[in-house]
């Protein structure tokens, strides 16, 4: 809301006798008003987000009264780290007006649909200065992450890789876990990647009636050799894996991202904008309180996280009855602090253990973990916000190929 609010004529000279900015001897200047603050205002930055104030909507409200100007600027959070920074990087704008005298800022906090308008605009931003890789631009990207490690999440990824895989789709698989590699032992896979015209070519695994089309660090390294690689080394690993693999025709690709918030994590984020966050946690509440860190990296990044997976959330008998053997309500507690929908909960199945040794995929059986990865399955493939997405991609995208070979025919 913007207001200019009437009052006495200014004085056309200051107290000194000199003629005020705005007013020369021969007449009027500019107006001030608050369509003129707000366009000296865009060019003010958030630091954090990478994009003007004006653009974001954080700037909520401007209303000149005479020479003074009040701006009242929206944050995203109570006690914003930038808050100071904010208010000299406005008054310093706002006082660069011809005819200004004084600046007064005032702080105020973004509506959740304010947030969900002002991250939109973040994260296509971040897309558009995103960093080309070779994955189709129609593709999908399922980020699965956790806070910490030991909460099964490769088991989560690598199944559910194969549950969205098996109706017919290519499925592309990275297993970013550059330490801790264990997704070809999970599919039971192994060999060496090799290169052809220019590119690295991922391993292939047929499921059902689609495929899954594999790369990882097990496939370069022996299973019981440690990587030794940190910070810059970790982060061009990843690249190379984005930009260097043959991801050409692939769907949708899921990527069994390490624990915690270091290097890799925050390298995906910047390479793939798109992404979507799964976040896997455990029943425990300091599980629940850990994986709230993996979210928020993701949402400091302007990524969307899509949902939580509860993880070993109770054991199933043979009788049918449940054991909550770490506890309850994680999932459904995390859920809710996130704004996000608890997309499952799989329950303790020693199948999963024992199949991952074989190299056997619980998704595929019938036990009571297999039943509800299937159903996550199902519920990320019906995702309407990706189905939109996807599909308003898939149309643009189609019409350039249309056109493209329209020329090359011609």
């Amino acid at each position: 809301m913007e207001k200019a609010v009437s009052g006495p004529e200014p004085a056309r000279t200051d107290p000194a006798g000199r003629p005020r900015d705005g007013h020369g001897a021969g007449g009027a200047g500019p107006v001030l008003d608050a369509a003129t603050i707000r366009q000296a205002l865009a060019g003010v930055q958030d630091p954090e987000l990478g994009a003007g104030l004006v653009e974001l909507g954080m700037i909520r409200e401007v209303a000149v009264e005479g020479s003074s100007v009040t701006v009242e600027v929206a944050l995203t959070m109570q006690g914003c780290p930038l808050r100071t920074r904010l208010r000299a990087d406005v008054e310093a704008a706002v006082r660069q007006v011809p005819g200004v005298e004084q600046v007064t800022v005032r702080f105020g906090l973004l509506d959740a649909e304010e947030r969900r308008a002002l991250m939109a605009t973040a994260r296509r931003r971040a897309q558009e200065r995103a960093p080309a890789t070779s994955l189709p631009a129609r593709a999908r990207v399922l980020l699965v992450t956790s806070g910490k490690g030991g909460v099964g999440k490769s088991s989560v990824a690598v199944n559910l890789a194969a549950a969205l895989a098996r109706p017919g789709q290519v499925v592309g698989l990275l297993d970013a876990d550059i330490w801790g590699f264990s997704v070809p032992r999970l599919l039971g896979m192994d060999g060496r990647l090799e290169a052809a015209g220019g590119k690295i070519q991922p391993r292939r695994l047929a499921v059902g009636d689609g495929e899954l089309r594999v790369v990882s660090m097990g496939f370069l390294a022996e299973e019981d050799t440690a990587v030794l690689w940190r910070g810059l080394k970790l982060s061009r690993a990843v690249q190379q894996f984005l930009e260097d693999v043959a991801w050409d025709g692939v769907d949708l690709l899921v990527i069994d991202a390490p624990p915690g918030t270091g290097d890799v994590p925050m390298a995906l984020a910047r390479l793939l904008p798109r992404s979507e966050v799964l976040v896997v946690t455990t029943p425990p509440l300091a599980a629940q309180q850990v994986a709230a860190r993996a979210a928020d990296l993701a949402r400091r990044h302007h990524l969307r996280v899509s949902g939580v997976i509860e993880n070993m959330a109770g054991f199933v008998c043979e009788h049918g009855s449940s054991y909550p053997l770490f506890g309850e309500g994680g999932g459904e507690r995390l859920a809710d602090a996130l704004g996000v929908p608890l997309l499952g909960s799989v329950p303790f199945d020693p199948a999963v253990a024992v199949g991952g040794d074989r190299g056997e995929l619980a998704v595929l059986g019938p036990g009571p973990a297999g039943t509800a990865l299937r159903g996550i399955a199902e519920r990320l493939r019906d995702d309407p916000q990706a189905a939109e997405a996807a599909s308003c991609a898939g149309r643009l995208l189609d019409a350039v190929e249309r056109a493209v070979a329209g020329v090359a025919r011609g």
